[in-house]
């Protein structure tokens, strides 16, 4: 059955079409298995709760008629302010909009969060802009420059609310605006389109643009809120959707709410959020994560942006997932939220999860993969500008940037045929990752580092039922056929890192202390009938082995020690500029002139081998082979391996995005 949703309509209808319904969640209370909900353009400015999911052979299907003509909305427009004091104009909110939930009355904070519990998730709007929020009249009367911001130019609109009676009193900084000329709007609920109960599984959410909602703070062992999201079920499919100013979290793919496990450590402050991220794990477990139960989304085509916490967010309800061809950016850059959970798409246990084709930029992170990284493949990704602008402050508990952060993870990560160009490529907090045919214009920060003495799970293969646990060793990585460019800062020096960082040398150098493996095996007696335990002990807590061959090293980028097979250059000047014409990108590069002749070989799964801890290949989802053979385009490789992610230097005409 189809049902239609027009909010033109004259009248409530009763979702046909010649009397379609006003609201969309009209036709979610009705629709079952099989249906299609197609809604025509208009502003809906309510949170959709399906009340049932699909199945696997008859989804429900919301479809914007007109691509990013249906918008739905968490905000509503205020009209009415008065002129308070210079710059600074008032209006009053009944609270009865709000419902149980008044965005002005609940602060952004719980596990993980490091910056003051201070900000409300409610926000106020001019044209589509989220204002500032300021933490006192004083701050909202000077209208200053807030110095942490990305965009410090306009950090000076800011708002500020009040609890009288039953009301919400807001004030606003416009600057030399009048509000009752501009659109002004409030976030009023807290999600767009989101079920409340889990299990609505196999639902098709198709060309809406979706803005403006109250979101919460979203940690790894709590509810995961989002403005869209499956909310533990199974199958959704998010697609060509625009996505945007979420006070927190766009999409969340996260975990279900637990009310013996929500924020523990916030409320309670005793057990660490660490153990509480293994309570969780294992109490989810119990409520039915589970492949066949759990995962299993795609998100594609979607553009994300201006979100204060994440663009995708997700916990364990990510796993199987494809994530492809979405355009992430500016996640975070307003800098009033800060927290070890924000980045463009952040996910833990993103086990059997691809993401491919993306293009992440102006983040305070790229992707950040937080425990059991195990079957994650992130390849064909475009990502650049990931890093605090110079000219900023530090924000208090603001994060450090980098395109990739992989943590506390025991593998197999596939990283390949990225092109990866902010001043950090990686963060390796983390070990058992395959690097393959990327470009990197950023170093590796935190090797063999970050990782304390926690405990992550690792899983049985291709499935989530828990194999066991370890700390971090570290090492178990591999590099082949990638290129590492040496950047530097506007003054020809080495770019230093974040506060307390050293300087940012490029390439696999940092592994040097990291045995061979032809070193490594030598330690462990396998000869011998009955080894002594006792005596080897000592190389169970020793670094696992590395393999390097067949990298590019330019501008005096570096070599790990023991690599043989390899081009170093850093005589002749590399250059590598990203051009940016009408929204595509192109390479300017001489990179390709430098590396002339030099080739790698093909690689293949069995080159790469398996991750030590789950004793997984780094190979597809159905447990088959990948051969290395397609690039940053899928372009074919010759016999000639070129390394980087560029089959030839010829593809350099192509656009990046």
């Amino acid at each position: 059955m189809i049902y239609y949703v027009n909010q033109s309509a004259p009248r409530e209808g009763d979702g046909s079409q010649a009397r379609p319904f006003r609201r969309i969640s009209d036709a979610a209370y009705l629709a079952q298995p099989g249906d299609e909900v197609l809604v025509y353009p208009g502003i809906y400015r309510e949170n959709v709760s399906p009340r049932n999911g699909g199945t696997e052979d008859k989804r429900i299907v919301y479809r914007s008629v007109e691509p990013l003509g249906a918008v739905i909305t968490g905000a509503e427009e205020i009209t009415g302010w008065q002129r308070y004091e210079g710059n600074v104009w008032t209006v009053r909110v009944d609270n009865g909009i709000f419902g149980s939930f008044n965005p002005y009355m609940v602060e952004v904070y719980g596990d993980w969060y490091f910056a003051p519990t201070v900000r409300h998730t409610g926000c106020v709007y001019m044209n589509d802009r989220a204002l500032y929020e300021a933490l006192t009249m004083e701050e909202l009367l000077a209208g200053e420059v807030y110095k942490p911001s990305w965009e410090p130019e306009y950090s000076i609109y800011k708002w500020f609310s009040v609890q009288e009676g039953n009301e919400t009193v807001l004030y606003a900084n416009f600057q030399d605006k009048d509000p009752n000329q501009e659109k002004i709007e409030i976030n009023v609920r807290r999600r767009c389109f989101f079920p409340e109960e889990t299990g609505r599984g196999y639902i098709t959410f198709s060309g809406f643009k979706v803005e403006k909602a109250a979101t919460t703070w979203a940690p790894p062992a709590a509810f995961q809120d989002g403005m869209v999201g499956p909310h533990w079920s199974k199958g959704w499919i998010i697609e060509d959707c625009d996505i945007s100013n979420s006070k927190c979290c766009g999409i969340s793919l996260g975990k279900y709410y637990d009310p013996e496990n929500d924020h523990y450590f916030t409320t309670k402050h005793l057990k660490s959020p660490t153990q509480m991220e293994r309570d969780a794990l294992c109490r989810g477990q119990y409520h039915g994560w589970l492949k066949e139960k759990v995962g299993s989304h795609i998100v594609r085509r979607c553009h994300i942006h201006h979100c204060e916490q994440t663009g995708i967010v997700g916990r364990m309800g990510a796993v199987f997932s494809l994530i492809e061809d979405n355009h992430i950016h500016h996640i975070n850059n307003m800098q009033e939220l800060g927290g070890a959970e924000i980045s463009g798409i952040k996910l833990h246990a993103a086990i059997d999860v691809t993401m491919r084709r993306n293009h992440i930029h102006h983040s305070t992170m790229g992707i950040w993969c937080d425990w059991q990284a195990q079957g994650t493949r992130i390849s064909q990704n475009f990502l650049h500008h990931n890093q605090r602008p110079d000219y900023c402050e530090w924000a208090e508990g603001g994060m450090e940037s980098q395109d990739i952060f992989v943590e506390v993870s025991h593998g197999p990560t596939l990283i390949d045929n990225n092109v990866l160009l902010s001043q950090v490529s990686l963060r390796f907090a983390t070990q058992g990752v395959a690097m393959v045919h990327n470009l990197m214009a950023g170093t590796f920060t935190f090797v063999g580092d970050g990782t304390g003495t926690r405990y992550t799970p690792y899983h049985i293969r291709h499935r989530t039922e828990v194999a066991g646990f370890m700390h971090f060793l570290h090492g178990d990585d591999r590099f082949y056929n990638n290129i590492f460019v040496q950047g530097f800062d506007p003054n020809g020096e080495i770019r230093r890192g974040d506060p307390g960082e050293k300087e940012r040398v490029c390439g696999t150098w940092q592994f040097d202390e990291y045995p061979t493996y032809d070193e490594w095996i030598t330690w462990f007696d396998l000869d011998v009938k009955r080894p002594d335990m006792g005596k080897l002990g000592e190389f169970h807590e020793k670094h696992l082995p590395v393999w390097s061959k067949d990298n590019v090293y330019l501008n005096g980028a570096k070599a790990w020690k023991h690599e043989t097979s390899k081009l170093e250059n850093d005589t002749d000047k590399a250059y590598v500029e990203l051009v940016e014409e009408d929204g595509h990108y192109t390479l300017k590069t001489n990179v390709y002139d430098i590396i002339g002749a030099f080739r790698g070989g093909m690689i293949h799964s069995d080159i790469l081998g398996c991750a030590f801890e789950p004793e997984q290949r780094f190979e597809n989802n159905d447990g088959s082979a990948i051969t290395f053979d397609r690039d940053y385009y899928g372009n074919t490789r010759g016999l000639g391996v070129l390394p980087g992610p560029f089959a030839s230097a010829e593809s350099l005409k192509e656009k990046l995005w």
